[in-house]
């Protein structure tokens, strides 16, 4: 009995024994891939982690040594710390971010490890994804996500605060006084915003931000000046930012230079998108004297595409008068660009039912096309349409303060397409053009002008030459073909015109045919021969009706076919002529002077095409009332495109005598060590010999001289001396007979020469004039200048010396300044100067009988253009000239701007021939340019006044 207590004891303190030891674990298998969520393991936690698992392989114990109970109870345990394990890791999850964050302080960092928060102070900045955060102080709570910013009191500081966060979040930036954000739910609260969306401004005391980016601002402000103290302003009770899109607020008004104006809008939006988008265009109001008050260039923009657009706009006056207008713009890259222009006006001026009431309907045409080259080499097309009515500038209120537009006289249009063939040398164009008279409402028309050219080229060349050049080797032909249709009307007839009867038309080839040859080396010899052919689809024939005593066309329409030739051959050369002056008269500066005069003299010969036999001419005789029988000459395509080919032969003798005279200097300016100076670039007389007519065989003589004795200017003058002096008839009145000035001993009579000249002055002129020093001297300091000698051993900076007195001379981004520091006075203005002088023969004033002359007349146009800049934002420019001949004053504007940094203020007045006034003032913000603007304008009147 007590051997078996002894042995119970035993084992049961075997069994306690076994139970108290710590069970081994086994290292656990490589665990699989497991989808859906991923746990991370946090950088904070990565450490502790790392403990427990060298621990773990410390005590890895091997299952395979384990009883069935063993392996139980260590299954057991390990699914119980392994789910502790990730409970604690998705706590710590649930409360942190998404990303890393990187901060950093240039001053201090601290963290509080019991309520985890950081606290960075000087210079801190905080990235987290696409936001990022530059502040004086940063406060950041890494558990609740929320980041505090503000700036540190400092007076030396603009606004008394250094360092205020500046926020920002992707392209959106955001400035204020002090910030809270939360990087999780990307909500915010910001004192003191301010932010710039677009062309715009927006500010506010407090601003709420939600997480779709909505920003919600009290009492915020809405400008388009950039400056930190705004020059005006929209005053927002409360709005509604949504960023890159629009504005809505509440309650506003306008607010210029702090002052408070009574211009208030319950509530309003400004879009900021920066998408292609299609909108509303405001109307401009006023009033004008004759048709009343107005709303014009309102509409709708139409953003079609890209490549392009469309824009419709209309306006409307109180006593009935409207228009439309519609405008285009289209662009393809590397293909083509233009614009296109509708516009039409029914005017309405007076009062319906009263003789002085008149309806004007009139319409504008503006087509500009410019193909690109890139697109294709061989081919183009290019338009440049400008057509409208008479009436349209008149009834236009635009053109009415346009002294330009409104006086213009003529308007042309032109739409052609060219294309060539360069490997046969062949090149084809297509051209329609127009030719508007505003004065008389005609029109000139050319619907198409076809050309067909086909360059130079040598038929007589062999392909594989050997040997020396022949001479016929020398002829070159080419071919220039051009078929047009014309006509000449009134403009509201144009588009009631038969193609047939009153249209022009006809199609004239041309082929030269040329040489050229050396003789004796010297002398330059070119023999040429051309034929023109016109081909014409009527002509006209004329009788005399002795009934009713006028002259009666008939017109027969076919083909027509007429020609003419000419042949000429030419001859000059060039002779030079030196001469070295005496140097001891002249000293060694002159070199040498050149004198090179250019010989011309040519004969050219064409037959009379008025014989009977080539049918180009033809005669009637009719007795008029006196019983006189009159013979009348005319050709029956004298009306036709191309005319009619002369009627009287030609054996022409020309000359041309040309000089030309240059002296050589010393110049120390040049590379050369010479500098060549003109002093006459041309002198020149021509004149011809028509050894086939039997009357004024010599024609005039023509003087032309040019010089340039300026390097920005060129004289030149154009004169005639008549051949042929006058002579008396019976009846005492001058004609020109057929005696020779020389043949009564006088030289040839002066008809006439024209001269124009233009200059403009400006300051930069002055200077150089009186001796300003180039500009390549500016850099350099010369040792008697009035600076410090840096030689002499000081604690001065020598470059920062040399420096500071050549930008004294030196123009540069900084200001000029004079010896002493100051500023130098600037004020840019320019003058040009225009005059033109034209002495003719007046044949229409009394002639004298004595020196047999006709008194000279002279016509002479004066005008005077300027502008000047008073300051960096005052301009102002003038333009003005007088009339000789009406003793008057002729087309005289005056205009003044001024550049108010956010606006912009313009004057302009027309004081003569007539009188007006145009005021605008607006902002310069594309935004607001529509809707923050005053005009003013006057109506146009000889007896306006002013005030």
């Amino acid at each position: 009995m007590r051997n078996k207590s002894i042995i119970l004891l035993l084992s049961f303190v075997i069994v306690c024994a076994m139970a108290s030891v710590r069970m081994p674990v086994p290292q656990p298998k490589k665990a699989k891939k497991v989808k859906g969520n991923v746990i991370a393991v946090d950088s904070l936690l990565r450490g502790n982690a790392g403990n427990d698992e060298k621990k773990v392989e410390g005590n890895a114990q091997d299952t395979t040594k384990m009883d069935s109970l063993q392996l139980a109870i260590y299954h057991h345990n390990k699914a119980i710390d392994d789910s502790i394990r990730a409970d604690s890791i998705m706590k710590s999850r649930s409360n942190g971010i998404n990303s890393p964050v990187t901060y950093s302080a240039q001053d201090s960092l601290v963290y509080d490890a019991s309520t985890g928060t950081a606290y960075l102070y000087g210079g801190s900045k905080v990235d987290y994804e696409n936001m990022k955060l530059a502040s004086d102080k940063v406060f950041m709570n890494l558990d609740s996500s929320l980041v505090r910013a503000t700036g540190t009191p400092d007076s030396t500081e603009e606004g008394g605060i250094k360092g205020k966060p500046l926020f920002t979040m992707g392209k959106d930036e955001y400035k204020s006084d002090t910030m809270a954000f939360n990087f999780k739910s990307k909500k915010g609260l910001i004192k003191g915003v301010y932010t710039a969306q677009q062309d715009g401004f927006l500010s506010g005391e407090v601003g709420k931000r939600d997480s779709t980016g909505v920003i919600y601002l009290q009492h915020g402000r809405y400008t388009t000046c950039d400056d930190p103290h705004p020059d005006f302003y929209i005053a927002l009770s409360r709005a509604k930012v949504r960023p890159g899109k629009d504005v809505v607020f509440g309650p506003a008004y306008l607010v210029v230079a702090d002052i408070p104006l009574p211009l208030a809008i319950p509530y309003g939006f400004f879009p900021f998108s920066k998408k292609y988008s299609s909108g509303f265009i405001m109307p401009n109001y006023g009033d004008e004297s004759n048709r009343g008050f107005y709303l014009r260039d309102g509409g709708y923009y139409f953003a079609i595409s890209d490549k392009w657009d469309l824009k419709l706009l209309g306006e409307i006056y109180t006593k009935g008068s409207w228009g439309l207008s519609a405008a285009s713009n289209y662009r393809k890259r590397y293909r083509y660009s233009g614009s296109f222009l509708f516009s039409y006006q029914d005017s309405k001026t007076g009062d319906k039912g009263l003789p002085d009431y008149s309806e004007q309907e009139s319409f504008k045409i503006q087509w500009n096309h410019r193909q690109d080259p890139k697109a294709n080499p061989y081919s183009s097309l290019a338009a440049s349409v400008n057509f409208a009515t008479s009436s349209y500038e008149r009834n236009n209120l635009n053109s009415l303060y346009n002294p330009q537009t409104l006086t213009q006289s003529t308007r042309t249009s032109s739409v052609s397409w060219s294309t060539n063939f360069s490997s046969i040398g062949l090149s084809l164009s297509a051209t329609t053009n127009l030719s508007q008279n505003m004065r008389d409402n005609t029109i000139q028309m050319t619907l198409p002008d076809l050309n067909i050219s086909l360059s130079r080229f040598y038929p007589f060349k062999r392909k594989h030459a050997v040997g020396k050049e022949r001479w016929y080797e020398k002829v070159s032909m080419s071919y220039t073909g051009q078929l047009s249709n014309s006509i000449t009307t009134n403009e509201d007839k144009l588009l009631h015109s038969n193609l047939f009867k009153d249209w022009r038309n006809g199609f004239q080839h041309t082929i030269p045919v040329q040489a050229n040859f050396t003789l004796f080396n010297y002398i330059n010899v070119t023999p040429s021969f051309n034929f023109v052919d016109r081909m014409y689809s009527k002509k006209v024939n004329r009788s005399w009706d002795a009934t009713h005593q006028t002259e009666v066309k008939d017109t027969t329409y076919g083909f027509h076919n007429i020609y003419n030739w000419s042949m000429s051959v030419g001859a000059s050369t060039k002779l030079y002529g030196f001469w070295k002056p005496s140097r001891k008269l002249f000293g060694d500066k002159i070199q040498a002077i050149r004198h090179v005069i250019t010989p011309q003299i040519s004969f050219s010969y064409s037959p009379n095409f008025g014989s009977r036999h080539y049918g180009y001419y033809d005669s009637y005789q009719y007795t008029d009332a006196s019983g006189n029988v009159k013979l009348v000459e005319y050709s029956p395509y004298q009306e036709e495109l191309y005319s009619v080919p002369g009627k009287t032969k030609t054996e022409m003798i020309s000359w041309d005598v040309s000089n030309n005279l240059e002296m050589k200097i010393k110049s120390d300016k040049d590379s050369t060590g010479f500098k060549k100076i003109s002093l006459i670039d041309e002198l020149g007389a021509t004149m011809s010999y028509n050894a086939a007519t039997n009357f004024h065989r010599w024609s005039d003589l023509s003087v032309r001289l040019r010089l340039k004795w300026w390097k920005n200017y060129t004289f030149s003058m154009n004169a005639q001396f008549a051949t042929y002096a006058y002579e008396l008839d019976a009846s005492g009145k001058p004609y020109v007979g057929n005696h020779t000035e020389w043949g009564y001993g006088r030289l040839p009579r002066f008809q006439g020469m024209s001269q124009n000249f233009s200059f403009t002055l400006n300051p930069e002129k002055l200077r150089k004039w009186f001796g300003h020093k180039d500009d390549k001297d500016d850099n350099k300091v010369s040792e008697g200048s009035d600076g410090p000698d840096t030689n002499i051993e000081s604690n001065m900076d020598d470059d920062l010396e040399k420096g500071k007195y050549a930008a004294k001379k030196k123009r540069g981004n900084i200001a000029e300044t004079d010896e002493n520091g100051y500023m130098r006075f600037n004020m840019p203005w320019s003058l040009t100067i225009g005059y033109g002088i034209t002495m003719r023969e007046n044949t229409g004033g009394k002639f004298n009988t004595k020196t047999m002359r006709y008194p000279y007349k002279f016509t002479q146009t004066l005008n005077i253009s300027g502008n000047i800049r008073i300051s960096d934002g005052w301009n102002i420019n003038f333009s003005s000239g007088y009339d000789f001949e009406n003793h008057a004053m002729s087309m005289t504007t005056a205009s003044l701007s001024r550049d108010l940094h956010c606006f912009n203020m313009s004057a302009s007045v027309v004081l003569a021939p007539y009188t007006s006034y145009n005021f605008t003032f607006r902002c310069n913000a594309s935004t607001l340019t529509d809707a923050l603007k005053y005009d003013k304008r006057s109506g146009i009147t000889r007896t306006i006044q002013w005030y």
